[in-house]
């Protein structure tokens, strides 16, 4: 089968606003170069950080940033490209209008775009997914590779993100993944809504949670889950279920998680409350710093104290407690 590989150019600070944007506009399993990793790569900010870096992180410090992300080459799939580059130039446009800063570049925001075998895509994905250790505890692993245990107390997940997103190095999913570490407890039962490629709910499930149900609204990202949870022997823990958001759900648990965006955290928070215990824990992520204060104030109102907001690049997660 053949998939539309297109490729944005930017610049280092237009990473992340194009990464929202791709993700507003319902486009996953991106694949990201960005030289500023391998300067993150040299500096061991945490003991656990890095002690040997692949040559093809190394090969990063000449690459122009570029994002990557892949279409089915269907009227649908065009439409949706064309939709992107006109999104491109209003992001272009910003930069000379001095939104993001008048010292900020976006660099070229150039697309290209080619016809590539699945097999391409298979290929790539195994290029820059590397093991790597997320939190002091968990290290997400590509299924292809091996990986011998560190300590006794790592939990290790094996993840095959197809085309689904959360393989744990998107500045997003690793606020999400440290927030789960600290607030599960063993016996938990977690609600992951939009959980993409199955990370966070198999991350409850070893972190101790006694049952996670798994919510994807995308039927391919929900299949992808399932397998990742097949591959991690978490069948009788772990449900992954196709719906919108929480609607028609009448899961109760003891940790929410929403990894999804802004404007979709502030639109489920109310709901979110139905499907929490008293006193439990609100996890959202997806979030730009930029948004934080719309966000805060909605889930404030919705009877929640707020625990703690993690940040990380331009993104936020945050940690409420329900006091319904």
């Amino acid at each position: 089968m053949k998939y539309i590989e297109a490729t944005i150019y930017t610049s280092i600070e237009g990473i992340d606003p194009v990464t929202n944007m791709l993700k507003e506009m319902g486009v996953e399993g991106i694949i990201i170069e960005n030289p500023a990793d391998l300067e993150e790569f040299m500096v061991k900010i945490n003991s656990y950080d890095w002690d040997y870096i692949d040559d093809k992180i190394m090969e990063l410090k000449d690459v122009e940033p570029n994002i990557k992300f892949y279409l089915e080459p269907t009227e649908e799939g065009n439409k949706l490209l064309d939709a992107i580059k006109i999104k491109a130039m209003m992001l272009k446009s910003k930069e000379y209008e001095g939104v993001f800063g008048f010292d900020v570049t976006m660099g070229r925001m150039y697309i290209e775009a080619k016809l590539v075998d699945d097999e391409d895509w298979k290929d790539k994905w195994k290029e820059y997914f590397k093991t790597v250790r997320v939190t002091e505890k968990i290290i997400v692993k590509p299924s292809w590779e091996e990986y011998v245990k560190e300590n006794e107390s790592d939990l290790v997940i094996k993840i095959d993100p197809g085309m689904a997103f959360g393989t744990g190095t998107h500045a997003t999913t690793s606020l999400c993944l440290k927030l789960l570490e600290k607030y599960i407890n063993k016996g938990d039962y977690v609600l992951d809504v939009g959980c993409g490629s199955g990370i966070l709910s198999i991350a409850s499930s070893l972190l101790g949670a006694e049952k996670t149900l798994g919510v994807e609204i995308d039927p391919i990202a929900a299949a992808i889950a399932r397998e990742n949870v097949d591959l991690n022997k978490l069948q009788n823990n772990v449900e992954i279920m196709e719906g919108d958001l929480t609607k028609g759900i009448s899961f109760i648990a003891d940790v929410v998680a929403a990894n999804l965006m802004a404007d979709l955290v502030i639109m489920l928070t109310e709901d979110v409350a139905k499907h929490l215990k008293n006193n439990g824990i609100y996890i959202s992520s997806g979030i730009l710093i930029e948004k934080q204060f719309l966000v805060v104030e909605k889930i404030k109102s919705s009877h929640f104290e707020i625990l703690e907001i993690l940040e990380l690049d331009d993104w936020c997660a945050i940690a409420a407690r329900y006091k319904g």
